[in-house]
């Protein structure tokens, strides 16, 4: 069997960590939770010479192991706990050529917790056009560690990198520090009462709040050589580490490091000049967004159109191959019109995850979270709320994680509240299909077309709505304190081909299972309901059709069938029940049962809606066509109208519609409290809001 080595993947932010993971590993990654907390961890296989296999773990981004926020913590809780079935063999700590100084920061204290330790030093492509020369036998004796210059980008150092990784037990674990050479008395008092232990790591588990492997304490004859301290002289400590440390660092890149400044580009900072300004950025960022909801309704037209074509192929062929019954009635009536559903959105939701990660790749997104925290803060939000309400746009489940770098309780918990307002990708089938069904597919100018400006308004819709809440909060929970922003601003660079290809094929994947899961058992049920009714009005169907309607065609003839069936089912009863609720709001009894399930998730609406249209129904007809001829019987007008579109879209752009959203809520506030108020106060802003615009546009 070949042997397997843990590896830790560390570095500050924006180093390109995560593209050497990706180089390391390819698609062998999985992306899950630390256990029992919700900070997500990225893992993967990378096979290495002579057959070994090393098991690679992207730790989350940290500047340093004085943690301030619950992700960094997972840091140093891996790195302490020997116990800890993901303990590194050898710690790889990626930094970035142009600023390696701060890098290295975190690299000598990693150093120093007797862990076999390899610097890469990414990004070296770039060290020509900014004049940076480095000498790397002498770094690699003054930092006591191996160094690997490589370019992420090009692959070069990669194979480097695999062999010192496969014999890492010939790297130096000597620290760069002497930890008592902060305080000697008081870490020779530490090394006194734990003899065995190492003194770095010690002095880690005394300043940080991190879960550590038992220490058995030696008794000490005289217990006045060794004192705990109190907090502010421990702070103190830890500052004149930090001090010491840039010490040690300046004088190593004094000898090792030339900087010609006369050669370095300054392109940088005239972008910097251009998408930062207080009036150009945000019209810059504007048209980029237009430009992006553009492309996603353009470029996806064709591939939806094959998708939705071949769903409806796929259930009629099935149909013709499998004997007629229940199962196959199931498998073509439910499965199939159910999953196609939710399967027809996979081209757009893709180009969205391409465009946010390209743009994330190039290192244009920290300037627009820098750019829009100017107007944050206008409306009681942290500027690390940003971050946040960016990532919401793909999902608020992370969203909500990513609040736990917000120090302020207050300001967190307003961040976690307002969060699920955001456009996240759940919202978009919704948003698509019906858009589609009720504006018009006209352009402005012949480059933008009204169903991309839509799409962009209930974006901006999303956000504005987020810090009018924010504000509301704000001034009820009255925030004593304020706390500061800092976000770097990484290097502008052309995004790597294999970084956005895995993080589109990733995230795509994740959203398409998760939400598979979910539409598969509802598909399964509401058909369950659709196809079975309690009475003899559902059962004798088609001798009350035929019986009160002779006249009709073949075809006429068993749609009226297929529809008395439908309205006198399970479901139909039930969805009778509540139309008294959702007619206000311009829906039928079908809308309101994919209304209700889709309280489960979002994204359930189309396929409850795929599942219902397609029981009975003619097998070659897409989900779209059936939406669109759907007749409102007491209007004779097509029931998805542009009141009725317009309802659906403001319903859905403010309800709280997602029970995992719910349960983190519930998770990361400690109590349900929150998650209920959030639930009521987003329900109720939906149906007011949806209920408003039907009125005035019918």
């Amino acid at each position: 069997m070949a042997k397997h080595i843990n590896v830790s993947l560390i570095g500050n932010p924006n180093t390109g960590k995560t593209s050497v993971f990706n180089l390391l590993t390819g698609l062998n990654q999985q992306v899950g939770n630390y256990p029992g907390i919700t900070v997500e961890r990225k893992a993967g296989v990378c096979k290495l010479p002579r057959g070994v296999k090393a098991h690679i773990l992207d730790l989350p981004g940290t500047y340093s192991l004085n943690a301030s926020s619950l992700d960094e913590n997972v840091v140093i809780e891996v790195l302490l706990n020997k116990k800890d079935k993901d303990y590194p063999d050898v710690a790889v700590v990626v930094s970035d050529v142009e600023n390696l100084k701060r890098n290295l920061l975190l690299f000598t204290q990693i150093k120093d917790l007797d862990i076999p330790t390899i610097l890469v030093i990414n990004m070296a492509d770039r060290m020509k056009r900014k004049g940076i020369s480095l000498n790397i036998p002498e770094l690699e004796k003054t930092l006591k560690t191996n160094v690997v210059l490589m370019s992420a980008r090009k692959k070069q150092g990669l194979e480097e990198l695999k062999q010192l990784i496969a014999s890492y037990k010939k790297l130096s674990i000597e620290p760069c520090l002497n930890a008592s050479s902060i305080d000697k008395p008081y870490f020779e008092g530490l090394q006194k009462a734990f003899p065995n232990q190492s003194l770095y790591k010690l002095w880690l588990v005394i300043t940080q709040d991190v879960n550590f492997a038992n220490i058995n304490r030696n008794t000490i004859a005289d217990a006045s050589e060794f004192h705990t301290k109190k907090k502010s002289d421990l702070k103190r400590l830890q500052q004149k580490e930090t001090i010491k440390r840039y010490q040690f660092i300046n004088e190593t890149l004094k000898q090792t490091q030339t900087i010609d400044v006369g050669s370095a580009t300054g392109v940088r900072a005239k972008l910097d000049q251009l998408l930062v300004h207080k009036v150009w950025g945000y019209l810059i960022f504007f048209i980029i967004l237009l430009f992006i909801f553009q492309a996603i309704y353009d470029w996806s037209a064709y591939p939806q159109d094959l998708i939705d074509n071949g769903f409806a192929w796929l259930s009629e062929a099935v149909k013709g191959q499998l004997p007629a019954g229940a199962l196959t009635n199931l498998i073509t009536e439910g499965i199939i019109p159910g999953l196609g559903g939710i399967v027809i959105f996979i081209p757009q939701i893709a180009f969205l995850f391409l465009f946010i990660s390209i743009l994330e790749e190039s290192g244009y997104m920290s300037r627009v979270v820098f750019l829009m925290d100017r107007l944050m803060r206008k409306f009681g939000l942290s500027g690390k709320s940003i971050v946040p309400l960016i990532s919401g746009t793909a999902c608020a489940i992370p969203a909500v994680m990513a609040t736990r770098n917000i120090e302020n309780w207050k300001e967190r918990l307003i961040t976690i509240l307002v969060v699920p307002f955001t456009t996240c990708s759940a919202r978009l089938p919704v948003y698509l299909i019906i858009i589609s069904l009720v504006i018009p597919k006209e352009r402005v100018a012949w480059i933008f077309g009204y169903q991309s400006l839509s799409l962009m308004l209930l974006y901006l819709l999303g956000f504005v709505t987020a810090l009018g809440s924010s504000w509301l909060l704000s001034k009820f929970l009255k925030m004593p304190n304020k706390s500061f922003f800092v976000v770097e601003m990484p290097n502008y660079k052309l995004p790597m081909f294999k970084n956005v290809a895995i993080n589109v094929v990733e995230k795509t994947k994740a959203f398409i299972t998760g939400a598979g899961k979910i539409i598969l058992a509802i598909s399964i049920v509401l058909w369950v309901l659709a196809s079975y009714g309690p009475n003899e009005k559902f059962s004798n169907a088609k001798e009350i059709i035929s019986q009160n309607q002779p006249q009709k065609s073949t075809i006429e003839l068993e749609r009226a069938i297929a529809s008395q069936k439908l309205e006198h089912s399970y479901i139909g009863y039930m969805g009778k029940a509540i139309e008294p609720l959702v007619a206000p709001l311009g829906y039928d009894w079908k809308i309101g049962i994919a209304l209700i399930s889709s309280f489960a998730a979002r994204e359930v609406f189309v396929g409850t809606l795929a599942t219902i249209y397609s029981v009975g129904s003619d097998e070659d007809e897409t989900i779209k066509n059936r939406m669109a001829a759907e007749i409102n019987p007491d209007t004779g007008v097509p029931l998805f109208n542009l009141a009725t579109g317009v309802s659906l879209l403001l319903f859905y752009a403010f309800a709280m519609q997602c029970m995992s959203t719910i349960a983190i809520v519930k998770k990361e506030t400690n109590g349900w409290r929150w998650p209920i108020i959030q639930l009521f106060f987003m329900s109720g802003l939906a149906y007011i809001s949806a209920f408003v615009a039907y009125q005035f546009l019918k």
